[in-house]
């Protein structure tokens, strides 16, 4: 019998921009970046926009504002055609939405020496980046996040897919962008829900990561429900910089079964299902951060206090920390989620509780009548 052993290693390095008016002809950076990727002097860049048509509503002059901009770059070529598709779940959820991002890929030539980027919230972001890391095996794509929760959180990590079988990112890949590039004018037309479903995560990797962010959090939590955007710009670039650390300095690609990122997220995959997508994902995930945090105390892991703090600053936020849909069915639903996000892991379920705040703590049981418990105390915080 004869082997040969193969074993390789590939870099990845992007950079997260944080800027104001990306489009406009005092900001060069993108132009520039695209102009300066890789080998420059042998053929023409390409790039295809993808757009989320409920930001094109919102900013009326953006198609216009991206054709300007790259008049002053001839050396890129801008695909004509800025195709335009739903945002939210629904362009993860519904197939035609993947096929024409591929066959727009496919038509303008976009070949893995061009550029794909997307301008939306984190599901948008996900569904363009799937499609781009499956056509010829892998175009470059850039992400233009548009909400608080793809700037902090979905749209600065490694992640892309769609959902599929009735079940959250059933397909997918790990391939990170060639850049982000966070435009803080976009969150200025964001509804009160959206302004406020990010910031979710924030609170979940302070929980796990970073007590003083937590406490940084308490005392601007009010501030950030009142759209103070200096606040949320630095509640943005705090959150974003510690999720890109942990991704760095631990499991990228999550090949072991620890996720400690999705820290409440278990209950929220399954509660956004159970509810349709009527809530928001950032919302699914404040009642899921909520939810483990009780059951964390009833553990005897954290104190109530500190269990009080945390819903405190969710509800400060402005978020509800329980939907019927958590106790339906004798949450026999929500035990469903359970044992759905163990196989999503890939068998062995591990899911991350608080041992303290500012620490996270995996556990690979859950005793669910405790858990029930916990949902019926959630249920009295409406």
């Amino acid at each position: 019998m004869k082997f040969i052993k193969q074993a390789f290693s590939v870099p990845y390095s992007f950079t997260i921009s944080f800027t104001k008016g990306l489009f406009s002809k005092e900001k060069p950076e993108l132009g520039q970046f695209i102009t300066n990727y890789g080998n420059s002097s042998d053929f023409q860049k390409k790039i295809l926009f993808l757009v989320d048509e409920g930001v094109v509503s919102k900013h009326t002059l953006l198609l216009n504002d991206i054709k300007d901009y790259f008049q002053n770059f001839p050396e890129i070529y801008l695909c004509p055609e800025i195709v335009i598709l739903p945002g939210g779940e629904r362009v993860k959820n519904e197939e035609i939405f993947l096929e024409k991002t591929l066959k727009a890929i496919n038509e303008y030539g976009i070949d893995r020496h061009s550029f794909v980027a997307a301008i939306g919230g984190g599901a948008f972001l996900d569904m363009v980046g799937y499609a781009s890391c499956i056509a010829h095996r892998g175009v470059k794509h850039i992400r233009i996040p548009t909400t608080v929760l793809s700037q902090n959180d979905s749209g600065v990590g490694v992640k892309n897919g769609i959902n599929y079988f009735g079940k959250k990112n059933f397909l997918g890949t790990f391939s990170p962008p060639v850049a982000v590039f966070n435009d803080s004018d976009f969150l200025t037309t964001l509804e009160q829900r959206d302004w406020i479903s990010g910031v979710s995560e924030a609170v979940k990797v302070a929980l796990i990561k970073d007590l003083h962010f937590f406490e940084w959090l308490e005392k601007n939590a009010g501030s950030i429900a009142s759209r103070d955007m200096d606040v949320m710009e630095e509640q943005i670039y705090r959150c974003a910089a510690l999720h890109v650390d942990h991704i760095s300095s631990g499991d990228p690609f999550e090949s072991g079964s620890a996720r400690p990122l999705d820290f409440g997220h278990w209950a929220a995959h399954k509660l956004e299902y159970l509810c349709n997508f009527e809530i928001r994902h950032g919302e699914a995930v404040a009642i899921g951060i909520a939810l483990d945090s009780v059951y964390s105390r009833l553990l005897g892991l954290i104190s109530e206090n500190d269990q009080n703090r945390i819903l405190d600053v969710l509800k400060t936020l402005g978020f509800k920390l329980y939907h019927p849909k958590l106790s339906e069915n004798d949450k026999i639903n929500l035990w469903q989620g359970l044992n759905e996000f163990r196989e999503h892991l890939g068998g062995q379920l591990t899911i991350t509780i608080l041992e303290n705040l500012g620490k996270g703590k995996e556990i690979h049981e859950v005793d669910f009548e405790l858990m029930k418990q916990a949902v019926d105390i959630l249920g009295k915080h409406q």
